[in-house]
C-alpha cells in the first residue's frame, strides 16, 4: 500500500484510516456518508468522525495546495469561509492528475445546498435573503483582499441565521489574496458571478423541464444590485465639517449595526471652501463579526452573526430588568443571564429537537416568538409563558413577512 502525505491541523482526526492508495471514487469506508453537494469540477465525498464530518476534494497537486493555503489564510481574515483541516499528497502520483491530491475541510454544520433552497416551497420568501447573503459574502471578501475568480451558487453553502441566510464560501481553487483588490478586479469578479449564477439557474431550469424564459436568470443581477448599495454604503467617503463629531459616531454605530467591524477612522483635509472647512471621514472596514464578536467577549457564547445580534438584544432585555451602573455590574449581570437564562433555555429547547438540528437557530426563533407575543398583547410577556405558547404552536420558525425585530 502506497503512504501519502498527510499535513492535518490540530484538533482533528488523523484520518488514516481511510484509503488513500485509491481515487475517492473507489472508495469503501463505512465511514462514508451521503450528503447533498452541488455541481463542482471535481471528486467530492464526506466521511463521519464522532460528532463532526469533513468534506474531501480531490484535485491535482499545485490546486490542492493553493486552495489549501487560501482557505487557511481567509480562514483568519474572515468567519463565513469552510474551515481547512488537511493536505493530502499522494507521492507517487503524477502531480497533474485529479487524484494527486486531496483537500480536506471541516463540513459546515446546519448547511444546505442552493439546490435545497431553491427546489423548497419556501424559496420565493427566501430569495431575497439568499441574496443579501450571497452579496454581502462577496463585500466581505473584496474588503478583505480577495479575488474569488468562480463565485457561483454550487460553491457556497448556506444556513439559516436568525431572520437571515448565511452564505459560507467552501471553494477557493481559483481564488487570489491581495493587500487591496483594484476596482478592475472587483467588477470582473463580478461579472464572473453574474455569469455563473445565471448558468446555474439555466441548470435547473433545465432539469425542472422549463424554457429559459420561465427560467430566473435575474438572480445575479440582483445579487450586484445588492452588493453595489453594499459596498457604496461601506466604502463611500463622507464630507462633514469640523465641529460635527457626533457624525464619526454616527457612521460606525450604522457600520456595526450592519455588522461590519470598523479598523480605523481617517479623517482627511480637503480644500477650504466658502462656506467653511471639511474634512472627509473614511473609516476601514474589516470583518461582518461585530455582534458575534460583542456576544463571545461578554457571554462566552459563539455564535453566527445575526443569531448573536438576536442573543445580544435578549441579553440587553435582561439588563434593562436588572438594572445597574457600573461596568463591573454590567459583566456580571452578562454571567448571570446566561446561568439563568440562556442555557436553561437552551437545553429545554434541545430537549424537545433532534440532535444535529442547530438549538442556537431555534432559541433565536423562540426570541421572535416571543416579540411577536409582545406585540400582539401589547406587553411584556416571561420566557416561560412565551415557551409554552411557541411549544403550543409547533416551535415555529420566522414568518418571512414579518420583518420586526427582535426586542
Amino acid at each position: 500500500m502506497s503512504t501519502p502525505t498527510l499535513s492535518i491541523r490540530p484538533g482533528h482526526p488523523a484520518f488514516l484510516d481511510l484509503e488513500w492508495d485509491r481515487p475517492l471514487t473507489g472508495w469503501d469506508t463505512p465511514r462514508l456518508v451521503e450528503l447533498p453537494t452541488g455541481l463542482h469540477r471535481h471528486v467530492v465525498r464526506f466521511v463521519a468522525y464522532d460528532d463532526d464530518i469533513y468534506a474531501i476534494k480531490e484535485l491535482p497537486l499545485r490546486y490542492a495546495r493553493h486552495e489549501y493555503r487560501t482557505l487557511r489564510a481567509l480562514g483568519q481574515r474572515l468567519s463565513p469561509v469552510a474551515t481547512a483541516v488537511g493536505l493530502v499528497e499522494r507521492g507517487w502520483v503524477p502531480a497533474d492528475e485529479e487524484w494527486s491530491a486531496a483537500v480536506i475541510t471541516r463540513y459546515v454544520k446546519y448547511a444546505f445546498t442552493y439546490r435545497e433552497l431553491i427546489s423548497g416551497g419556501n424559496f420565493g420568501p427566501r430569495r431575497d435573503q439568499m441574496l443579501d447573503a450571497v452579496a454581502g459574502l462577496l463585500v466581505e471578501l473584496h474588503l478583505a483582499g480577495c479575488f474569488w475568480g468562480d463565485c457561483s451558487l454550487s460553491n457556497l453553502l448556506y444556513r439559516y441565521d436568525a431572520g437571515a441566510i448565511e452564505a459560507v464560501m467552501i471553494d477557493a481553487e481559483t481564488s487570489e489574496l491581495h493587500d487591496e483588490l483594484s476596482t478592475g478586479q472587483r467588477m470582473h469578479d463580478l461579472d464572473i458571478m453574474v455569469t455563473n449564477v445565471a448558468g446555474g439557474m439555466a441548470d435547473i431550469a433545465a432539469e425542472q423541464g422549463l424554457d429559459l424564459d420561465d427560467a430566473d436568470m435575474s438572480l445575479g443581477d440582483d445579487v450586484l444590485a445588492r452588493y453595489d448599495a453594499l459596498w457604496t454604503e461601506l466604502c463611500q467617503p463622507v464630507l462633514i465639517g469640523p465641529t460635527d463629531s457626533y457624525r464619526v459616531r454616527q457612521r460606525v454605530d450604522r457600520l456595526n449595526a450592519l455588522g461590519f467591524e470598523v479598523e480605523a477612522i481617517d479623517l482627511l483635509p480637503v480644500s477650504d471652501r466658502p462656506e467653511g472647512r471639511r474634512l472627509q471621514l473614511r473609516v476601514t472596514v474589516g470583518g461582518r463579526n461585530f455582534h458575534r464578536t460583542r456576544l463571545r467577549e461578554l457571554t462566552g457564547i459563539d455564535a453566527s452573526e445575526n443569531q448573536a445580534r438576536y442573543i445580544l438584544a435578549d441579553l440587553r432585555y435582561y439588563e434593562a430588568s436588572h438594572n445597574g451602573a457600573s461596568a463591573t455590574g454590567k459583566a456580571v449581570r452578562a454571567i448571570r443571564w446566561r446561568v439563568e437564562v440562556f442555557e436553561p433555555l437552551l437545553l429545554e429547547i434541545a430537549n424537545r429537537m433532534e440532535p444535529e438540528s442547530d438549538v442556537v437557530q431555534r432559541y433565536c426563533d423562540f426570541l421572535h416568538h416571543r416579540y411577536l407575543i409582545a406585540a400582539a398583547q401589547e406587553r411584556d410577556v416571561s420566557n416561560g409563558e412565551a415557551l409554552a405558547q411557541w411549544l403550543e404552536d409547533g416551535m415555529p420558525g420566522y414568518d418571512l413577512d414579518d420583518d420586526a425585530e427582535t426586542t
